[in-house]
């Protein structure tokens, strides 16, 4: 696996390259680091070694004598990342929860199962299948297909891959707008989630879960657009019923519903907090 350093408009990995953003190059933050470890640990996990690339040779000497230091891996998160910009209300990531999103049809299932599944577990085909997809876009390897992904809560990435995969191809700027039917969003207190025994930090998302995730014991929040309730509320589990809002999607386009739901979610839980229910 190939890891770049350096300024790119946001970090992910793509056909077996790590492109990772560093929003004050050419200075690199502890979290940063700790980020990088967590990559290459995973990737070295899976049989895979990493290079390190970098246009800066100072700053590269400098990861690479950092990279050697554990203590880095208990760097606490900052509770804004701006390796991604493109929020134009947050101007980053906001870290507090973690969001699983999805389709209408794949929430139904995932609502009468109880459970959110990995591509593996819930397509029940063989894992080259999945790798040969063409929704695989980005070449991702084997082992992928054994976790749940999950975003930082006030991301909109999970609702442009809904319309990606129900479109067939990327979106444009309309399928985005005039055009957007958001999904059904599975939300996620970060610190509870980071304690799941089969989390694991790879250093590109906030975290992952292998095979399985009981929503009982673990969800916040369920929000579904308003226009899909008929379609999905005969399907909740009683015990999840206290868990689920609707939210109606009067938004312009797919950033102001993603900061709609994250501020309802916000104010949802504190209000819980304070017992106002």
């Amino acid at each position: 696996m190939l890891i770049k350093v350096g300024n790119f408009e946001f970090t992910e990995v793509w056909d077996g390259v790590l492109y990772k953003n560093l929003p004050d190059y050419p200075r690199i933050s502890d979290w940063e680091i700790r980020t990088l470890i967590e990559f290459i640990e995973y990737e070295n996990a899976h049989g895979r070694k990493c290079t390190i690339e970098c246009d800066d040779s100072a700053l590269l000497n400098l990861i690479d004598e950092m990279i050697t230091d554990k203590t880095y891996l208990k760097t606490p998160r900052p509770k804004l990342l701006t390796e991604c910009t493109a929020c134009p209300y947050r101007k980053g990531c906001v870290t507090e929860y973690v969001c699983h999103t999805t389709s209408p049809d794949n929430a139904v299932k995932i609502l009468e199962c109880g459970k959110l599944l990995s591509a593996l577990n819930a397509r029940q085909v063989p894992v080259e299948q999945l790798m040969n997809e063409k929704r695989n876009a980005a070449n991702d390897p084997a082992d992928y297909f054994e976790y749940i992904m999950f975003s930082w809560g006030n991301c909109q990435a999970g609702d442009r891959l809904v319309m990606e995969r129900k479109l067939g191809r990327f979106p444009n700027e309309d399928d985005l707008s005039l055009n957007f039917e958001p999904g059904v969003r599975f939300y996620f207190k970060y610190e509870e989630l980071a304690k799941h025994p089969n989390v694991i930090f790879d250093g590109v998302l906030p975290l992952k879960i292998k095979d399985e995730l009981l929503l009982d014991d673990w969800v916040d929040r369920i929000v579904i657009p308003a226009e899909l309730k008929n379609k999905l509320q005969i399907h909740i589990p009683d015990d999840l019923k206290n868990k689920v809002i609707y939210v109606k999607n009067d938004c312009k386009d797919i950033w102001d519903w993603s900061e709609k739901v994250y501020g309802i979610i916000e104010r949802s839980i504190d209000n819980a907090k304070n017992g106002k229910g």
